[in-house]
């Protein structure tokens, strides 16, 4: 079901090509012919044409040839884009952080969302435009959007990555396996259950689309199509490549989005967008994928036993095992990659805490003076609300940041070193729990920029932690974008 790449110096670290042809063809360079005074003239001229296009190309680093892939993350905070050539070298990235809607007493994460993506494509420089031949994105996980099935308008405020919905559980419960990824408060499923005993409107042109569905779809036009990597939550089998019959038994199934390998082609670049931002004709849309997976691509970790913990606002893992592991007990989960499995979950700690405590300016400042080889007396759990999805799962935890000392040097190091402890606890578990034993670990996102932070947790983990070569997941989604044109 799950092949590779061909002739892609990248392909080991991308998804398999769907079965179906895809629908893009390389840009030509076209040269206009005109009734010649003779051959050598011709010769001449044609010379002249070439040699004027190669300068000219040359100048932005390009062949007259190459394309360009662009991939954009959306993560918990702010989105980043990052356009790459097939050789998988950086040609242009940005960020944006989310500019901060009100709709009525509560952000209005849509409106936001949307102005954030077409400022990306604004952010992309204009010369290099023309040469994208592929987009695709990540979103955060278990992000989950009800919508309007004609118009593609939010019916309700988006349920966000980490939010639960306790009432539904019982009920995905009563009709899910025992201890299936979808039996935990914040799964897509029972953002969905929750939605669905709790509305009283009209449901029948509705459907349901994750973050990164729903962004895609702004660029293709196309209703109700997801990938796998997101599904993955609301019950989605990717081992089978179909809905379980349990879910499609149920009476909001019909909601649920027809699903694809993430990175597979779905269509053109809407033909208002191309033009309003020069992009080329040929340029098509492919299916995206969550922010922890893209982070995982990007830091290229190939291997069983490789592991990339994704630092940002909250700690991510993703393991490369053989063996495929799901129990919802502790928010542990699985996705495919090629005939592997990505084994892992995702902790409400993280940066977020670091940024309602400490300024950047701070964070830097405090870490020169950490000792990191000296363990650390303090014990917290650092959460920015209550709720923990993973390496326990329960709605109910309070966070733990008390007692604070006098020193802001040992408050910071205590707290680095209790999220280190929470990522170590999530290893050992995935080993207790079947997975392949973790033996390398690389880092992604903000908390990658930390040396300190590496230390503690080389120290904690008792493993080699080293940062990824890309970090951020924005380059991940741009190898899924270049998978796509293939």
């Amino acid at each position: 079901m799950l092949g590779s790449i061909s002739h892609s110096p990248l392909s080991v670290l991308l998804y398999p090509s769907p079965s179906d042809p895809g629908c893009f063809s390389s840009r030509k360079l076209n040269v206009r012919t005109r009734p010649w005074k003779n051959s050598v003239e011709k010769l001449a001229k044609l010379r002249t044409t070439v040699v004027e296009c190669k300068i000219e190309n040359q100048e932005m680093g390009f062949q007259a040839s190459e394309r360009l892939y662009l991939g954009m993350d959306f993560g918990t905070s702010g989105a980043r884009y990052a356009l790459i050539d097939k050789q998988g070298t950086i040609h242009a990235e940005g960020k944006r952080e989310y500019p901060q809607y009100m709709k009525e007493d509560s952000m209005d994460w849509g409106r936001s969302w949307k102005t954030t993506l077409f400022s990306l494509l604004e952010d992309v420089p204009v010369r290099l435009r023309p040469l994208v031949a592929s987009i695709s994105l990540d979103g955060t996980s278990a992000t989950t959007l009800i919508i309007d099935g004609n118009t593609g308008e939010l019916l309700a405020r988006p349920y966000l990555y980490n939010e639960s919905c306790p009432d539904a559980l019982p009920v995905v419960k009563s009709i899910a396996p025992i201890n299936h990824t979808v039996c935990s408060s914040s799964s897509t499923l029972c953002k969905l259950a929750s939605w669905w005993n709790n509305d009283n409107s009209d449901k029948k042109s509705t459907l349901l689309l994750h973050q990164a569905d729903w962004l895609l779809w702004l660029l293709h036009g196309q209703l109700g199509v997801s990938d796998y990597n997101n599904a993955l939550k609301v019950g989605y089998d990717p081992e089978v490549d179909s809905y379980p019959d349990w879910l499609l038994s149920q009476p909001y199934a019909r909601l649920l989005p027809m699903v694809k390998a993430p990175g597979a082609s779905i269509g053109h670049l809407k033909g208002d967008i191309r033009t309003k931002f020069s992009f080329s004709e040929d340029c098509i849309v492919c299916t995206g994928t969550t922010d922890s997976i893209a982070a995982f691509l990007a830091a290229r970790a190939t291997q069983p036993g490789k592991a990339v913990t994704s630092l940002g606002s909250t700690l991510a893992i993703k393991l490369l095992s053989t063996t495929r592991i799901e129990d919802a007990r502790y928010g542990v989960y699985s996705h495919r990659l090629n005939d592997k499995w990505l084994v892992g979950g995702a902790s409400n700690t993280g940066g977020a805490v670091l940024k309602e405590i400490f300024t950047d300016e701070q964070l830097e400042k405090l870490s020169e003076h950490i000792n990191p080889m000296e363990a650390s007396r303090l014990d917290y759990y650092p959460l920015k609300s209550v709720g923990e999805r993973f390496p326990v799962a329960d709605p109910n935890m309070e966070p733990r940041l008390h007692p604070r000392p006098e020193s802001d040097v040992e408050y910071l190091h205590g707290i680095l070193e209790s999220i280190a402890r929470i990522e170590a606890k999530a290893y050992i578990l995935l080993k207790d729990l079947g997975a392949t034993q973790v033996d390398e670990v690389f880092t992604a996102g903000g908390g990658s920029k930390n040396d300190k932070w590496i230390k503690i947790r080389e120290r904690v983990l008792g493993l080699p932690v080293s940062r990824a070569t890309q970090t951020e997941a924005a380059y991940g989604a741009a190898l899924l974008a270049l998978k796509g044109a293939q």
